[in-house]
């Protein structure tokens, strides 16, 4: 059972609980233990942190001073991600990604090499 810190009490609840046990603070929005609610620190916004708000694609009617938000997403941690992902694998991706593309190449040279065997074990 993962447990996680409760942002205004800071006592450990579990993950899954949909208020905090606590203080009545409200963990998951809307109720519902799959929703997590984001939580601004005490004198800022979530807005001045957010992708959203950074790309201009937020229609949440609280920004830019919203203290709360079901679709948060921290543009540092994002940048990080994107970054994780452009650097690891990268030469592993494009050898998959050339496989994937050249399938028919590859089982084509595959048939030539399976007759190409058979005829010099044969002979």
């Amino acid at each position: 059972m993962a447990k996680i810190s409760c942002p205004q009490c800071h006592q450990q609840v579990d993950s899954q609980a949909i208020t905090c046990p606590y203080c009545r603070t409200t963990l998951k929005a809307y109720g519902h233990p799959g929703i997590t609610l984001h939580r601004a620190a005490k004198g800022t916004y979530l807005c001045d942190t957010c992708t959203y708000h950074v790309d201009d694609s937020c229609t949440f009617p609280q920004r830019p001073y919203a203290k709360d938000c079901t679709l948060y997403q921290n543009i540092a941690d994002r940048n990080a991600q994107i970054e994780e992902q452009k650097s690891s694998n990268n030469f592993d991706a494009s050898i998959k990604s050339w496989i994937k593309r050249n399938q028919a190449l590859i089982l084509i040279l595959g048939l030539l090499l399976i007759c190409l065997l058979f005829v010099i074990f044969t002979s």
